[in-house]
């Protein structure tokens, strides 16, 4: 610890011997400092406090209603982004500072010093922003701070309706294509149900339950018919060879026959019954309708031969007529029956040659309708939400959904914010004091001397016998003390001058 302070000691006397040099180094660089610091042009700065409120009553009443974006992602967004080149334009529109400008060079380095003075933070809570601007014009300061303020509110505001409007122009585009497409998928429905009618699932049975019924009726019509002709057989060969009945020549048509006679009646009658529940395409009509036609050329035959026989001839014994009673009755039920399993085996074969292609139908119109159900479906979601961004749209207009409100607004400084001079002049004194004990130290070291016999033993290596005081007259005496006193003078003018300088910045603001 003595060594450290020994040497200490030897430097701070080496550094002495060069103080006038120190001094004067000393004052020049504070003085040129002081000048320096005192000439920097003041910047003022101003401020403004913004609160945005997104907690609206009207918010949870709408919800589910209208679209409600995040406004407080939206809001953090629009103050990071505020500085952004297009907003520094508008600022500089805005405030009037490109009056001066004349060149692009110079419009790109005002746009660079904005955006490095401006300053925008969070002031301590949620969605409580702080913009800040310094300016060596106090009303460019507050011109520029309100421009921000403005662009902040407008902005946040603007790009909201902007948003909103163009989805809705988005919303109306997709809604007439969607309209297009649905008012195309009802006509494609409608012309397959007219080209596939009678074919569609909706009819009622399918045509594999339809096609089953008809063979089960084809079935019974078959076998119906095959007794109806054995039947029939065995009346003829019971009638094969017996005399025909002769009849008077003066018997009409009608009267030949009156079994046959009735049994045409009863066909008329129950055509007639038939007609009321079937039109005339029904297989039972048109069977009926054969029958009877059959049943009165069999008794425009059997009149004409009675007729060429003699009139003296025998009417035909009861047995024979009801024998060919029977036999009429029985070709009329085969000639309905034939017709009936005509009917039947024509449907049988159409319905089994349309059942081939019933998959391929109801696949093609299950897949229009799923288009149809999509495209409609599609065009409900669009016209919801397009009324949500109707809803969206009028609520942001006529209502205060998100609430701007300026705490501190700004107003021109009339103090200077920076530079801080009295901290700058401390710094420029203190440097220059430290400065002018570096330069004495410096020269002391370009020129040493040895102070002590230490110093000189310690640098020779050789031992010191012996030293040689300096005795000092009272003239020199009286010369080292007012050197003293000039040092000390020169010192304590610089701390008054420092003190006076400090002083002039804190009472005399409006000379800076």
């Amino acid at each position: 610890m003595n060594e450290v302070l020994s040497q200490i000691l030897a430097a701070l006397r080496a550094a002495w011997n060069y103080r006038w040099y120190g001094m004067g180094f000393a004052w020049a660089l504070a003085v040129c400092g002081w000048v320096f610091v005192m000439m920097m042009p003041n910047r003022y700065e101003a401020s403004a406090r913004v609160y945005v409120d997104t907690q609206s009553m009207l918010r949870p009443l709408m919800n589910g209603l209208a679209v409600q974006p995040n406004l407080d992602q939206q809001i953090s967004v629009m103050s990071r982004t505020l500085i952004s080149r297009p907003n520094l334009e508008k600022v500089v529109r805005m405030a009037d500072l490109d009056l001066k400008i004349k060149t692009q060079d110079e419009k790109e380095a005002l746009l660079d010093r904005l955006a490095k003075r401006i300053e925008i933070k969070a002031a301590g809570r949620d969605n409580l922003f702080e913009i800040a601007f310094q300016d060596t014009k106090p009303e460019s300061a507050r011109n520029v701070v309100q421009a921000l303020l403005t662009i902040f509110v407008e902005g946040s505001l603007g790009d909201k309706r902007k948003d909103s409007d163009s989805a809705r122009r988005f919303l109306d585009e997709q809604i007439k294509a969607y309209e297009q497409r649905l008012t195309q998928a009802e006509n494609a429905v409608k012309e397959f149900k007219r080209q596939h009618m009678g074919q569609m699932p909706e009819d009622g049975k399918d045509y594999y339950s339809q096609l089953q019924a008809i063979s089960v009726a084809l079935n019974q019509a078959k076998l119906e018919l095959s007794e109806a002709q054995k039947a029939r057989d065995a009346i003829k060969s019971q009638i094969s060879g017996d005399d025909l009945v002769v009849m008077a020549p003066n018997e009409d048509v009608q009267g030949v026959n009156p079994e046959l006679d009735a049994r045409i009646n009863s066909l008329k009658k129950n055509l007639d019954a038939l007609r009321l529940n079937y039109t005339e395409q029904h297989p039972d009509i048109v069977a009926a309708k054969r029958i009877i036609q059959q049943l009165e050329e069999q008794r425009t035959q059997e009149a004409k031969q009675r007729k060429s026989v003699n009139y003296g001839g025998v009417a035909g014994n009861s047995a024979m007529q009801q024998l060919r009673v029977a036999l009429a009755d029985q070709e009329a039920k085969v000639a309905a029956l034939t017709a009936r399993v005509a009917e039947y085996t024509s449907r049988f074969n159409s319905q089994r040659a349309a059942a081939n292609s019933i998959p391929q139908v109801e696949a093609d119109y299950t897949q229009l309708v799923r288009d149809y159900q999509v495209n409609k479906q599609n065009y409900e979601n669009l016209l919801n939400r397009r009324e949500s961004a109707h809803l969206s749209g009028e609520m942001d207009a006529n209502a205060s959904v998100v609430d701007f409100r300026v705490i501190d607004p700004p107003r021109v400084p009339s103090q200077p914010a920076a530079p801080n001079r009295s901290l700058l002049l401390s710094g420029v004194t203190l440097a220059a004091i430290g400065a002018g004990f570096v330069l004495a130290f410096l020269l002391s070291q370009l020129r040493p001397t040895f102070n002590t016999r230490r110093e000189l033993r310690d640098v020779t290596g050789l031992p010191v016998l012996g030293v040689v005081s300096m005795i000092w007259t009272p003239e020199q005496q009286q010369k080292r003390r007012k050197s003293m006193l000039v040092f000390a003078s020169c010192f304590a003018g610089l701390l008054l001058m420092y003190a006076g300088v400090v002083g002039s910045v804190a009472f005399l603001p409006k000379l800076f």
